[in-house]
């Protein structure tokens, strides 16, 4: 077994009704005066007003920021930066999907290390401690609040930069399945299977580790058996719970072990035509899966075990056909020409695959030509 380190930097705190106990875990991080981090689909839902709620209660004055979209980009990070530079703050909640709590932490760099988001990308170059956070999910997808890394898109060049630093960990997290009730159902397929591609990626890559591989297996188990559910019955607030918890699961194994070459060729369907994240990965997904099975096939099939399915075929070819058939309960495309992807681009697109970060992780080694297959294979 490989040597490796191994830390869990955020406090979680899981189970229906945990949001009200955002006062309390507010107060015992000394919180005053907060930027508070969300959309504006939360703000018209009532909960950024139940969250301002409950931390007046406790003597913690609010300030939202809400100027930003899906995938914020450094001009949205800048943004929060420029809103909250002058109001004295002295911690942040992110409240939302990935891209509060993303957009949260770039904010977070920027207000106690100076620069530009740029200045960030890669792993440990904030000089300075950041301001204490809390994560309060609403989704069950990214699973950012168990990451230090902020995913933020360049706005003029649509890289999407990893932003990563020990000091950028949420302090808490709270999870509660009741607050991704609400959620529209494509939020639900897209992010849920967003959330399934952590867990199959990370179980694989090649920094992976024996703990990482455990959280990685557990999300499989929650994930796999309960997508279906919640998307038959978005009130089932057990198999809500179980999506959460294995989003969240998902994120601490990405934390540890990155991803692969899934995300390394999603990520430029997002920057250059503008594709759903989670879109672009149930594209992506089952063809990468395909292709790594020629080195490791015998650990998708230990994901076949934990899902109890049992695989008459290859198992890298019974872990992509389960996997499409996930991609068809949630109604997300299957194909690269299914969301305006034209084929005169593939190589373009494989040439910006190769440059991600994500693609050294893969198993199989991943370069520009893979890259291109991996596309082809997918339109």
């Amino acid at each position: 077994m490989q040597p490796f380190d191994f830390q869990l930097h955020t406090q979680i705190h899981y189970g229906a009704g945990k949001f009200k106990e955002l006062g309390a875990a507010a107060g015992a991080l000394n919180f005053r005066r907060t930027l508070l981090v969300s959309d504006q689909g939360l703000m018209d839902s009532g909960y950024v007003d139940e969250a301002i709620r409950l931390l007046k209660e406790v003597g913690v004055e609010a300030f939202v920021f809400h100027d930003f979209e899906a995938n914020p980009n450094t001009r949205m990070v800048e943004a929060g930066r420029d809103f909250a530079s002058s109001l004295a703050i002295d911690s942040l909640i992110g409240l939302g999907g990935g891209s509060s709590m993303d957009c949260a932490k770039g904010i977070n760099f920027l207000l106690t290390n100076g620069g530009a988001i740029r200045d960030y990308k890669g792993y440990g170059k904030a000089a300075q401690a950041l301001l204490p956070m809390i994560a309060i999910p609403t989704t069950a997808g990214t699973g950012s609040e168990a990451q230090c890394y902020a995913l933020i898109a360049d706005a003029d060049t649509h890289e999407k930069m990893a932003c990563g630093d020990p000091k950028a960990a949420f302090r808490v997290a709270l999870l509660d399945p009741i607050l991704t009730v609400s959620q529209p159902v494509t939020v639900t397929a897209t992010a849920g299977f967003d959330a399934i591609s952590h867990a199959v990626e990370s179980y694989v890559t090649t920094r992976r580790n024996a703990l990482s591989e455990m959280y990685a297996r557990e999300a499989w188990r929650l994930l796999e058996a309960n997508y279906e559910r919640v998307l038959a019955d978005p009130h089932n607030l057990a198999g809500r719970g179980a999506m959460q918890l294995g989003a969240y699961f998902a994120g601490v194994a990405i934390e540890n072990s990155m991803l692969g070459a899934t995300h390394a060729c999603a990520n430029p369907l997002t920057a250059h035509y503008g594709t759903a994240h989670g879109e672009a990965i149930a594209v992506m997904l089952p063809s990468v899966v395909r292709w790594n099975s020629a080195l490791v096939a015998e650990r998708y099939g230990e994901l076949l075990k934990v899902a109890n399915i049992a695989a008459a075929k290859q198992a890298g070819e019974a872990l992509a056909a389960r996997l499409e058939q996930l991609i068809e309960v949630g109604q997300l495309p299957q194909r690269l020409s299914q969301v305006g992807i034209k084929s005169a681009d593939l190589k373009m697109l494989a040439e910006d695959a190769a440059r991600q970060w994500t693609g050294t992780f893969n198993p199989r080694p991943f370069g520009a030509s893979e890259a291109l297959e991996m596309y082809r294979c997918a339109y």
